[in-house]
């Protein structure tokens, strides 16, 4: 097991953050939209060391382990479910630690930001991201998630095909940038809070400054 089992109280809970990088598995998925939020999380097991791998449900999800600065367990978990059923394996990581929602960052693609974009958020709706709602409907909607700006299809084109293209060879140095100021806002949020976090990212445009 990557965690032991802790007793439900405050202070085990607190010492805990789940990081969800949410898209879809298999080779067909790879660098598409949707899967940004597995990109991001690709990059921080790089920078922690952490080698993903299953555990006894390994139908649900990849998950890694790491100490953050000053103590805090770090569970890093790619759900393997679909996009659309992200919320079992949340909660199967939920139970296994016996940590609360609030312990969640869910780091995902966002079509109402434009590429180059990234948001904190806390709580709220889904906004028609499919594993947030799926989230949203197994363990409530009291969780941070990082957006991360994909923009909105063009003309003609359907959202649910958008979101399963591949990024274009001209977006993929933007696409770098983002995944690596998206870890960098992880690594903020987890070193100096949240509002610091949301300080370094919120409002900035990536694409602007290209």
């Amino acid at each position: 097991m990557l965690f032991r089992n802790r007793k439900n109280d405050g202070a085990g809970a607190a010492n805990v953050r789940i990081l969800v990088g949410l898209g879809n598995p298999g080779p067909n998925y790879v660098f598409t939209r949707h899967n940004a939020g597995f990109l991001v999380l690709d990059e921080l097991a790089r920078r922690l060391g952490v080698t993903f791998k299953s555990e006894r449900q390994a139908e649900q999800a990849r998950v890694g382990a790491a100490l953050a600065p000053g103590g805090t367990e770090l569970l890093l978990l790619k759900p393997l479910t679909f996009m659309n059923l992200s919320g079992k394996a949340v909660q199967a990581a939920l139970t296994r630690t016996r940590a609360r929602p609030d312990a969640l960052l869910v780091i995902h693609d966002d079509i109402d930001l434009p590429l180059g974009r990234l948001r904190f958020k806390q709580g709220g709706g889904a906004g028609g991201q499919r594993g947030v709602a799926s989230i949203i409907s197994t363990v409530g909607p009291d969780f941070l998630r990082l957006k991360v700006g994909v923009g909105r299809p063009p003309a003609r084109w359907s959202t649910e095909n958008w979101v399963l293209s591949r990024f274009a060879s001209h977006e993929e140095e933007l696409v770098a940038r983002v995944v690596h100021a998206a870890a960098d806002a992880v690594e903020a949020y987890l070193a100096r809070g949240l509002e610091a976090a949301m300080n370094e990212v919120n409002g900035v445009d990536l694409a602007a400054s290209a």
